[in-house]
Protein backbone atom coordinates (compact mmCIF):
# COMPACT_ATOMS: atom_id res chain seq x y z
CA UNK A 1 0.00 0.00 0.00
CA UNK A 2 1.33 3.87 -1.31
CA UNK A 3 1.65 6.06 1.76
CA UNK A 4 2.55 10.07 0.93
CA UNK A 5 3.11 11.78 4.39
CA UNK A 6 3.45 15.63 3.97
CA UNK A 7 4.97 17.76 6.35
CA UNK A 8 6.05 21.54 6.76
CA UNK A 9 3.26 23.00 6.73
CA UNK A 10 1.91 25.81 9.67
CA UNK A 11 0.96 29.24 9.95
CA UNK A 12 2.81 31.67 8.08
CA UNK A 13 2.94 35.84 7.57
CA UNK A 14 2.01 37.57 4.55
CA UNK A 15 5.17 37.55 2.68
CA UNK A 16 6.99 34.91 4.48
CA UNK A 17 8.06 31.26 2.70
CA UNK A 18 7.44 27.50 3.34
CA UNK A 19 8.76 24.35 2.01
CA UNK A 20 6.38 21.43 2.25
CA UNK A 21 7.76 17.93 1.44
CA UNK A 22 5.90 14.66 0.70
CA UNK A 23 7.47 11.33 1.71
CA UNK A 24 6.50 8.03 -0.69
CA UNK A 25 6.84 4.40 0.14
CA UNK A 26 7.02 3.21 -3.67
CA UNK A 27 9.52 0.90 -4.62
CA UNK A 28 10.53 3.16 -8.02
CA UNK A 29 9.81 6.67 -7.25
CA UNK A 30 11.07 7.89 -10.31
CA UNK A 31 8.62 6.35 -12.04
CA UNK A 32 5.79 8.87 -11.22
CA UNK A 33 4.88 12.10 -12.12
CA UNK A 34 4.27 14.42 -8.71
CA UNK A 35 1.97 17.44 -8.11
CA UNK A 36 1.18 19.56 -5.25
CA UNK A 37 -2.64 20.63 -4.97
CA UNK A 38 -4.51 22.87 -2.61
CA UNK A 39 -8.32 23.22 -1.31
CA UNK A 40 -9.24 26.37 0.53
CA UNK A 41 -12.80 26.44 2.37
CA UNK A 42 -15.85 26.32 0.32
CA UNK A 43 -13.55 25.48 -2.74
CA UNK A 44 -13.00 22.91 -4.94
CA UNK A 45 -9.70 21.34 -4.72
CA UNK A 46 -6.91 22.84 -8.07
CA UNK A 47 -3.60 22.03 -8.77
CA UNK A 48 -0.93 24.19 -7.90
CA UNK A 49 1.92 22.69 -9.39
CA UNK A 50 3.22 19.39 -11.23
CA UNK A 51 6.13 17.89 -12.62
CA UNK A 52 6.62 14.98 -14.59
CA UNK A 53 9.08 12.01 -14.54
CA UNK A 54 10.98 13.94 -17.27
CA UNK A 55 10.84 16.83 -14.67
CA UNK A 56 8.86 19.44 -16.92
CA UNK A 57 6.95 20.96 -14.49
CA UNK A 58 3.80 23.11 -14.52
CA UNK A 59 2.14 26.05 -12.20
CA UNK A 60 -0.95 27.75 -11.57
CA UNK A 61 -1.08 30.99 -12.70
CA UNK A 62 -2.03 31.91 -9.42
CA UNK A 63 1.97 30.79 -7.56
CA UNK A 64 3.94 31.02 -10.84
CA UNK A 65 6.74 33.06 -9.96
CA UNK A 66 6.85 32.22 -6.28
CA UNK A 67 5.93 28.69 -5.86
CA UNK A 68 8.77 26.37 -6.59
CA UNK A 69 7.96 22.12 -7.16
CA UNK A 70 11.00 19.94 -6.85
CA UNK A 71 11.76 16.32 -6.50
CA UNK A 72 14.31 14.21 -5.10
CA UNK A 73 14.59 10.86 -6.61
CA UNK A 74 16.93 8.95 -3.96
CA UNK A 75 14.58 10.31 -0.95
CA UNK A 76 11.53 9.48 -2.48
CA UNK A 77 10.46 13.02 -1.83
CA UNK A 78 8.58 15.93 -3.83
CA UNK A 79 9.18 19.43 -2.17
CA UNK A 80 6.86 22.73 -2.76
CA UNK A 81 8.68 25.84 -2.14
CA UNK A 82 6.82 28.60 -1.48
CA UNK A 83 8.09 32.29 -1.60
CA UNK A 84 6.13 35.50 -1.14
CA UNK A 85 3.16 33.74 0.57
CA UNK A 86 -0.24 35.33 -0.02
CA UNK A 87 -3.51 35.19 2.76
CA UNK A 88 -5.47 33.52 -0.06
CA UNK A 89 -2.60 30.89 -0.59
CA UNK A 90 -4.29 29.30 3.04
CA UNK A 91 -5.38 26.18 1.94
CA UNK A 92 -4.96 22.45 2.59
CA UNK A 93 -2.04 21.11 0.85
CA UNK A 94 -2.19 17.88 -0.67
CA UNK A 95 0.55 15.71 -2.60
CA UNK A 96 0.05 13.49 -5.30
CA UNK A 97 1.76 10.73 -7.38
CA UNK A 98 1.06 8.98 -10.40
CA UNK A 99 2.34 6.91 -12.90
CA UNK A 100 2.12 7.35 -16.35
CA UNK A 101 2.30 4.10 -17.51
CA UNK A 102 -0.50 1.79 -15.24
CA UNK A 103 -2.50 5.23 -13.86
CA UNK A 104 -2.41 4.03 -10.26
CA UNK A 105 -2.44 7.27 -8.28
CA UNK A 106 -2.41 7.95 -4.65
CA UNK A 107 -2.48 11.14 -2.42
CA UNK A 108 -1.08 12.27 0.69
CA UNK A 109 -3.43 13.27 3.83
CA UNK A 110 -2.99 17.01 3.60
CA UNK A 111 -1.78 19.27 5.16
CA UNK A 112 -2.87 22.93 6.06
CA UNK A 113 -1.15 26.44 5.42
CA UNK A 114 -2.06 29.58 6.88
CA UNK A 115 -1.31 32.70 5.64
CA UNK A 116 -2.29 35.64 8.26
CA UNK A 117 -1.01 38.09 10.28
Amino acid sequence: QVRLVESGGGLVQPGGSLRLSCAASVTIFSAYAVAWYRQAPGKQRELVADMTIGGTTNYADSVKGRFTISRDNAKKTVYLQMNSLKPEDTAVYYCKIESPRTSFGSWGQGIQVTVSS
